[in-house]
């Protein structure tokens, strides 16, 4: 899946980026770095998802941030860079080859002190987490079969008004194509259903770039 949002002609996304937060030096380079990996590259957010996450993350007052999958890095040094004072990220997962890049995007940005990058099975570093509700923001963005798992070890965990963002949640329009019954796919529908249901949180479904499901603890 693209990480342009497959909502918008190229008018439009152009208009977009250009009323958005512009990107700097740092996120430039590794937005650079990242896509000669090729079709791979298409993993990390787009530039108004970037501006949201760095925004979302400010106005909440993060001070405890969680992140399942970081891929080369860039949400990562989104959120990173909306944290309050003394505030922290725990980043899962399981490339080494990949986050290598990542860290040396967030040492050159002066965030690296922020972010606890953690390389094993999200499932297991979450699992792991003491139980009490002290997450202030989460951002899934991980092998769409597990957002369901992940989800269900970060509520109890998330603090009362706290937030869970879920990246790709349209799916590219497949989410609403019933002959897609692709397991990530099937995964997403599952995913939104459970959010929208749930009676711990309150859940939009926003329209930037792939889709992105956010719920707030209640």
């Amino acid at each position: 899946m693209s990480n342009r949002p497959f909502l918008l002609d190229d008018a439009l996304w152009g208009y977009v980026v250009d009323h958005s937060a512009k990107v700097d030096p740092v996120m430039a380079r590794l937005t650079e770095r990242t896509a000669a990996l090729g079709s791979r590259a298409t993993m990390q957010v787009a530039p108004d998802q970037q501006a949201f996450l760095t925004m979302l993350t400010r106005f909440a007052g993060v001070t405890n941030a969680v992140e399942v999958g970081t891929f080369t890095g860039s949400s990562a040094l989104c959120v990173a860079r909306g944290l309050a004072d003394g505030g922290r990220l725990l980043c899962c997962d399981v490339s080494e080859e990949w986050t290598a890049i990542a860290r040396e995007a967030w040492e050159e940005a002066g965030v690296a002190d922020r972010i606890d990058l953690r390389i094993a099975p999200a499932i297991e570093t979450l699992q792991a987490l003491p139980p009490d509700p002290v997450i202030d923001l989460a951002f899934i963005d991980a092998d769409k079969t597990g957002y369901s798992s992940y989800y269900e070890e970060l509520v109890p965990r998330v603090r009362p008004g706290g937030w869970i963002v879920a990246d790709n949640t349209l799916w590219g329009g497949a989410i609403t194509d019933a002959s897609d019954q692709d397991d990530a796919t099937k995964a997403l529908r599952a995913y939104n259903a459970r959010a929208a249901s749930d009676d711990r949180v309150q859940t939009v479904l926003l329209a930037v770039a792939d889709g992105l499901t956010i719920s707030q603890k209640r």
